[in-house]
């Protein structure tokens, strides 16, 4: 019997004491992604992103990738499914699931994160072909992400 079998650690650790702490470590991600710090913009003065967390959500630009990755492996270890509904986030947990709401238009949907990125200056999330498709986004969209507990 291992340590999270033994009775003690279940006593311990109940499930809305772990959804609790999965929440938290969500919310840490999200702050801790690259996207909400300063950087060194011309002249070498700081200028802030166009994200920030506000209440454990995070809001910022989005984009979406497809075609060119579909059937490759992302960095969970899963082939890329442009027409599953998945993301690319810089820090989330993998296999961690969140909301993605387009701000101009309200619209909402779930997915997992199971690969690393964006890999552009200035974007929060890249969304698979089918999630930017749900909530009508073109090219580039402004988002809120919000985290999802287990």
């Amino acid at each position: 019997m291992n340590e999270s079998t033994s009775p003690g650690f279940q006593a311990r650790y109940s499930n809305s004491r772990l959804a609790g702490l999965s929440r938290i470590a969500l919310v840490i991600a999200l702050a801790m992604s690259p996207a909400m710090h300063a950087e060194a913009g011309s002249h070498g003065k700081k200028s802030a992103k166009t994200t920030r967390v506000v209440d454990g959500h995070q809001v910022g630009k989005a984009s979406w990738y497809g075609p060119g990755f579909h059937g490759k492996k992302t960095a969970s270890g899963q082939v890329f499914n442009q027409h599953a509904l998945t993301a690319a986030h810089p820090h989330l947990p993998l296999g961690s699931r969140v909301k993605v709401t387009n701000l101009k238009n309200g619209k909402e949907v779930e997915v997992t994160i199971n690969d690393r990125g964006p890999h552009k200056a200035g974007r929060i999330i890249d969304l698979s072909r089918a999630a930017a498709k749900k909530i009508a986004m073109g090219g580039q969209a402004r988002v809120k992400v919000v985290a999802i507990p287990n």
